[in-house]
């Protein structure tokens, strides 16, 4: 049996970006994957991929800690200092821009699979031990962290286990972390589109009475025009929406975004996964904790998922470096209570923040579609309103750890 600090199970972004923060620190860390852990080479003309991230200022500053953000540069990195969002029912329409904020950008749109890409180039050189391909693993709570049994026998030990395996973590249900869950009763349709016009940096986003629309930006090739597009409908709108034809397709996204885009001259193939909201009463328990999905999922209105996740890896690390570093027990429970304090609150918060959005924007009484649009309207002509919102965008207004300040 083999005996370290730490034992990562779950290898995607959060998972992988906490081992390489871990490993930095100079702790013992494993981190166990179901599929590959291996880089895949990279050409700009590769397919896009469907899935996208919008990567806070916050979150890149982690990434240049970990020595990653270059190697996402080096494939495909589309930055934005505009948002445009609307109201697809009214006239209210608010615009943000960068100009308030030291840095020259609002986020970062980068495809999952970019993203993931880097930091296991990264893995690939550090002295993280890395187990991939474990289609099945079993498990061995033992109250003080516990025991990861490989598919080929072998036994891992360490006094703290890391549940970064998604939202239907199972390391979470074994170890009797309860959570709150909500449906949606929406799907998310997402694809990538070429469109006649430039994006211009712009993230843009309609709220349609179907549900959120968004066009998010890609960096461009070949002198044409790309954006990933988020689309929120109801199951039987999906239905109908999936089942078009490519062009029918295109003409549908051209018509719900007014245009804006220009003509939409190609859709890549749809791809639909349903809404869901989960959130974990507690992120500890008997020296197993938890991190990204595995903790929370929320509504991919403002493509801030991701970057919770990011933040409880930055958060985490900082808790345990500092009791590692005081020879205190890392794993105790009092360390691991700081760390839910410091994330738990937060998250909460953009929960209710997106489920308040998608209420409102949901909703169609007269009075309250005349409200929002007032409300869009007067946001826009209040600039210290619209930085505060910005700041708080570009994750610049959340707890961040001091090394990656």
């Amino acid at each position: 049996m083999q005996t370290i600090d730490v034992i990562i199970v779950g290898g995607g972004m959060v998972g992988a970006s906490l081992a390489l923060a871990l490993d930095r620190s100079g702790m013992q860390v494993v981190l166990v994957e179901q599929q590959t852990l291996q880089a895949r080479p990279f050409s700009m003309q590769d397919p896009w991929q469907p899935r996208v991230s919008a990567l806070t200022e916050a979150s890149v500053k982690l990434f240049k800690y970990l020595g990653v953000w270059e190697g996402m540069i080096a494939q495909r990195v589309c930055p934005y200092s505009h948002m445009t969002v609307w109201d697809g029912e009214g006239t209210g329409q608010v615009e943000f821009d960068s100009k308030s904020l030291p840095q020259k950008n609002l986020g970062y749109i980068v495809e999952n699979d970019v993203i993931r890409n880097a930091l296991l180039q990264e893995l690939a050189g550090s002295t993280v031990q890395c187990f991939d391909e474990q289609s099945q693993l079993e498990y061995k709570l033992t109250g003080q962290g516990g025991e990861v049994i490989l598919q080929r026998g072998e036994v891992l030990h360490a006094p703290l286990l890391v549940a970064a395996d998604g939202a239907g973590s199972r390391l979470r249900q074994l170890s009797g972390i309860p959570s709150n869950q909500k449906d949606y009763s929406h799907h998310a349709l997402v694809t990538t589109v070429e469109t006649e016009l430039c994006h211009h940096h712009t993230a843009r986003q309609v709220f349609l009475d179907s549900g959120p629309l968004a066009f998010l930006p890609l960096q461009g090739r070949d002198g044409l025009h790309y954006c990933s597009i988020v689309w929120s409908l109801l199951p039987a709108e999906a239905d109908r929406i999936e089942a078009l034809s490519d062009e029918a397709f295109c003409h549908e996204l051209q018509r719900a975004f007014e245009s804006r885009a220009g003509q939409i001259l190609k859709a890549d193939k749809r791809f639909r996964f349903p809404l869901r909201q989960l959130h974990a009463r507690q992120y500890h328990r008997q020296g197993v904790v938890l991190v990204g999905d595995a903790a929370h999922t929320i509504h991919p209105l403002a493509g801030q998922g991701v970057n919770l996740g990011f933040m409880d890896v930055a958060v985490l690390t900082e808790e345990l470096v500092r009791a590692n570093g005081r020879e205190d027990d890392f794993w105790a429970s009092y360390i691991l209570d700081r760390y839910q304090r410091r994330r738990r609150g937060h998250n909460s918060s953009m929960m209710a923040a997106m489920t308040g959005f998608q209420n409102l924007f949901g909703a169609n009484d007269l009075n309250i579609r005349w409200m929002r649009n007032a409300g869009l309207k007067l946001t826009n002509r209040l600039p210290l309103i619209k930085d505060m919102m910005v700041e708080h965008a570009a994750g610049l207004s959340v707890d961040i750890p001091e090394f990656i300040r």
